[in-house]
């Protein structure tokens, strides 16, 4: 094996995932050009999760894409909000109308922010009408035309879609193998690091629908509630992760100050 190789392997770049005590425990973060889902039922702060990442990214000056098909972004920001997340800190760019893509890349060009552009089921639902083609495999393309039209003006390093169990409720997987091959396989050809929700069933007995997207993603990170002494706390694990030693300890996760924490590897935290 060439030795130029095993010396890229060894300085692999990598993405925070700014949740203290996990990237401790995961090679110092997520390798760049990954592709990870975030997995677990509802409740258990999927979303909050990409966003912290997403947000302290563009605090080190990246360009990140959000686009939720679940939550409208006002909603979604209301959120964040009202977790302290500080939007004058970064440049967020909302985008209610795709067709202006081009004056919100100007908006991301004239900044001297990192930027997170965020667009919603509304908006894609908008541009997909406006194709007057059929609905079913339009989604997949819109949401492709925004990633390359940001990845050729101003960069594009992280990508958040939210979620991929609405991502099929409205589109149409006749064969979803073969769809979600080419999916996860144009994610890594523009060189994106990725980050897909999936939504658990109750009992958590598969990571996303169609059982392959857990074998065709790079990692997986997997929240869970589970009941404890009449309370009920959220864990964090990495159950997989390429290219990467990671620790694969159940987690407690915590968000206090403002920040997510990593408690307790291993051990039943005190209550």
């Amino acid at each position: 094996m060439p030795d130029d190789f095993l010396e890229e392997i060894k300085d692999i770049k990598r993405i925070k995932t700014h949740i203290n005590g996990l990237d401790e425990n995961l090679g110092g973060g997520i390798p760049v050009g990954h592709i990870v889902l975030i997995c677990g039922t509802a409740g258990t702060m999927k979303s909050s999760i990409a966003f912290n990442m997403v947000y302290n990214e563009a605090l080190n000056g990246k360009v990140g894409l959000y686009i939720s098909l679940e939550q409208s972004f006002p909603s979604l920001l209301t959120q964040m909000v009202d977790m302290n997340f500080d939007m004058s800190q970064i440049n967020l760019v909302t985008m209610a109308d795709i067709s202006k893509l081009n004056d919100k890349i100007a908006e991301i060009a004239s900044s001297n922010k990192g930027s997170i552009v965020m667009s919603d089921l509304g908006a894609i639902r908008k541009q997909v009408e406006e194709l007057k083609v059929s609905p079913g495999g339009d989604w997949l393309n819109v949401i492709k035309n925004i990633i390359k039209k940001l990845k050729a003006k101003v960069g594009c390093d992280l990508f958040i879609l939210d979620s991929l169990s609405a991502l099929y409720a409205l589109s149409n997987f006749e064969k979803p193998r073969t769809q979600l091959f080419h999916m996860f396989e144009y994610l890594r050809d523009a060189n994106l690091t990725s980050f897909l929700i999936s939504e658990m069933p109750l009992d958590e007995s598969k990571y996303a629908e169609y059982e392959v997207e857990d074998y065709l993603s790079d990692g997986i990170i997997h929240v869970q509630l589970t009941k404890r002494y009449r309370r009920v706390t959220r864990e964090i694990s990495i159950p997989k992760m390429r290219a990467t030693k990671c620790n694969l300890d159940i987690f407690t996760l915590e968000y206090k100050n403002d920040k997510f924490y990593a408690l307790y590897g291993g051990k039943t935290p005190l209550v």
